[in-house]
């Protein structure tokens, strides 16, 4: 009886152990997604250097972030429709975008293409 006790407290230990690797790989892991995405957020460069190619595209009233952003992923605009969603919110630009047609290049960041879509002053950054 004592040989079976120790042979289930060893594999005991080995199935916590597992368990703990394996928690901290999801752990690790979404981590770095959260901070791949985050980043993105802040830094997600244009998708063509300048001059790029103009393209037009229409707000309508009623559309939701999430659409406008999968337009400006099927016009190439950006890179993700999801991220473009993330970035209106985080930004503060999900309720400051009017309806209407707008030029926008392939060469603007999305920051850029919500500042023509909300009719503000495009502000020059440096490179």
């Amino acid at each position: 009886m004592g040989k079976s006790k120790i042979a289930l407290n060893v594999v005991g230990s080995v199935l916590s152990f597992s368990i703990m690797v394996l928690i901290v790989i999801v752990v690790l892991r979404t981590g770095k997604t959260a901070y791949d995405m985050g980043y993105r957020i802040f830094t997600e460069p244009a998708m063509e250097e300048t001059p790029g190619q103009d393209m037009t595209v229409q707000i309508k009233e009623g559309m939701s972030p999430l659409e406008l952003g999968n337009l400006l992923e099927e016009k190439k605009l950006v890179d993700s429709g999801l991220l473009f969603m993330i970035q209106l919110f985080v930004l503060d630009y999900d309720d400051k975008l009017k309806p209407g047609t707008y030029t926008l290049n392939t060469s603007q960041t999305a920051k850029e293409m919500m500042q023509v879509m909300a009719e503000e002053e495009i502000e020059e950054t440096e490179e």
